[in-house]
């Protein structure tokens, strides 16, 4: 028996308990006549006592040696510390060791295994089997696990079904780049790993399932961000003789129970805002509504003077910062040189303090009374101490810079306090986007989602007007969740494709299945799919993804730790049919 007790389980009721430890040498403190080991697994820290008057002069001594992460197993008595640490759990005995086994010598690791390390990311990377060690990995992954399993209970629970769905499928055009994998037995042919389940979850309603849910890996081929990896986890959900109020209650029902049984926290209802309104008051579809500094639309009291800037811009948006007018003169210049950067691409930006005595300070006094402030200051809501800032110039980009420049504030400010919970569903989303670079138009969310009710006739008047019945689920300014009611008959879906610039045998050759299998008496049917790793990030008060996933990617899409990818031999090459060019 390796172990009759874990390393974080004793406590003073153990006290004269024979007992064996196995772990990880994590410290070891040696005062001449007493050695102390800090002996640590998976579940805590016990410390483990060696001296001169209790423990053999061999053993004392071949304790010494011993390096730091060797994996040993002890036995010993259970004892009452002198000298108590609050700290750990098991701070109130140590085991006085009579017998000590070295199961795996270690090496000297490249970096210290403690909650504040000297290991760089790349480095913790490369090496991520030894970063799983340190408390704010390992318990991470914990909370992953406790996460992932309430998803199970409570859709289990409401009659979902977990069905597993193919990673080899067929390439589709839509969305991000597919990766790809070449066919030995069927030469000059690849599958594609998937993107989503998103026609297998449609066609098991077809099928009967009814209530469907998959935690499923899904493949980009795309650049990476903090929030994004090339493979990632999604809680996968479909439901049949639904509308779209089902599928919202259904979901803010989960996400309800995940607050409460992960967070202890509970809220009554989750607010709903369209996508226009979105867009107007907050620049973006994914709000972060824990703080206001809503935006105010000022053409109509900005563009009646000789200031050209607003007047020849197709919008003037601002925002009111609480207590803003505190700011020094340095801390407004760095802002605008904040929302100038690349990054941000804004020209400059306008800036007018709210004085204590209720006059107004612009930075374009010289065009504007005190009258024409004190509307800006109603439009955006700004109060007495408080500081406005305008950018202005084409309507969607300046709403994008705006936005950028209120998450900046509210960062600056720490308004986006990772202990405070505030979902939104945003809905009636555009059906269809217009490429500004081909002016072809392509789903906003993917070809099967259906548009609003008595909206299909719009496709062919006016396709940028037509909203689409999809809804997505925010979570303090991050998407968690999206998903829609999905076109479940073939004529209309017919009529999507053909909007979105496929041929009828190009629709066929790569979603003829799907159609197909619309005739045979396909249900109303709709759902979502929650991005887990990003949703168990954010309920772990972080909103970067990589440290809650046990073997990541860097920002190259690069696994550091096992060297991938990688290039392969010819011989692999050649039976897959391929060949590479590289000159």
């Amino acid at each position: 028996m390796y172990r009759t007790h874990t390393c974080g389980e004793l406590r003073l009721s153990h006290t004269d308990k024979n007992v064996v430890l196995s772990g990880w040498i994590s410290k070891q403190r040696d005062k001449g006549f007493v050695v102390w080991i800090d002996l640590r697994d998976r579940y805590g820290i016990t410390q483990l006592v060696f001296d001169e008057e209790r423990t053999s002069t061999d053993l004392l001594e071949n304790t010494r040696k011993l390096g730091r992460e060797t994996v040993i197993q002890v036995k010993g008595k259970v004892i009452e510390r002198a000298s108590k640490n609050p700290n750990l759990p098991t701070g109130d005995i140590e085991v006085l060791v009579t017998e000590l086994t070295v199961l795996n010598e270690a090496l000297l690791p490249p970096f210290t295994i403690e909650d504040e390390t000297d290991g760089g990311e790349e480095l913790r990377m490369q090496y991520r089997y030894l970063d799983i060690r340190r408390n704010p990995v390992k318990n991470n992954l914990i909370f992953r696990h406790k996460v992932t399993m309430e998803v199970r209970k409570y859709l289990s629970d409401q009659g979902f079904i977990e069905v597993e769905t193919p990673y080899l499928i067929k390439s589709t055009p839509e969305g991000a780049r597919d990766f790809l994998v070449p066919s030995r037995m069927n030469e000059g042919q690849f599958y594609a790993l998937p993107q989503s389940p998103q026609t297998f979850k449609q066609l098991l309603m077809v099928g009967g399932m009814d209530k469907y849910f998959q935690i499923v890996k899904c493949f980009r081929d795309e650049d990476l961000r903090a929030d994004r990896q090339p493979e990632f986890t999604q809680i996968d959900c479909e439901m049949a003789f639904v509308e779209q109020e089902d599928v919202l209650n259904a979901f803010e029902g989960l996400t309800k129970h995940l607050l409460k049984e992960i967070k202890g926290v509970e809220i009554e209802s989750f607010p709903r805002m369209t996508f226009d309104d979105a867009m107007k008051r907050y620049g973006n579809d994914k709000p972060d509504i824990r703080f206001g500094m809503e935006f105010g639309e000022l053409n109509q009291v900005a563009q009646h003077k000789d200031f050209n800037v607003f007047n020849s811009a197709e919008l003037v948006v601002g925002l009111s910062v609480p207590g803003g007018n505190a700011f020094t003169r340095k801390e407004i210049d760095n802002l605008i040189d904040w929302v100038k950067r690349p990054q941000v691409g804004a020209k400059g930006m306008v800036y007018c303090r709210c004085n204590d005595d209720g006059s107004y300070k612009s930075s374009v006094d010289k065009f504007y009374d005190q009258d024409d402030l004190a509307h800006w200051a109603k439009v955006t809501g700004a109060e007495t101490g408080d500081l406005i800032l305008v950018l202005s110039g084409e309507t969607n980009t300046t709403r994008s810079q705006l936005s950028a420049l209120r998450m900046e504030l509210a960062e600056r400010l720490g308004l986006r306090k990772p202990d405070e919970f505030a979902p939104l569903w945003v809905v009636d989303f555009p059906l269809l986007e217009l490429d500004g670079e081909t002016g072809h138009y392509h789903a906003m969310h993917h070809p099967f989602t259906s548009p609003k009710p008595g909206q299909l006739e719009l496709l062919d008047q006016d396709p940028g007007a037509v909203r689409a019945n999809a809804y997505d689920l925010v979570l303090n300014g991050n998407e968690i969740g999206g998903g829609s009611i999905r076109i479940h008959d073939k004529e209309t879906q017919a009529i999507m494709f053909k909007h979105l610039g496929f041929t009828q045998e190009e629709a066929k050759a790569q979603f003829g299945f799907l159609m197909d299998a619309f005739q045979y008496g396909a249900p109303p049917h709709g759902g979502i799919a929650f991005g887990l790793d990003r949703l168990v990030a954010i309920l772990g008060g972080q909103e970067t993804i990589r440290d809650f996933i046990a073997f990541p990617k860097n920002n190259s899409g690069r696994d550091v730790m096992i060297d991938a990818p990688a290039t392969i031999d010819a011989a692999q090459l050649e039976e897959l049919h391929l060949k590479l060019d590289l000159e």
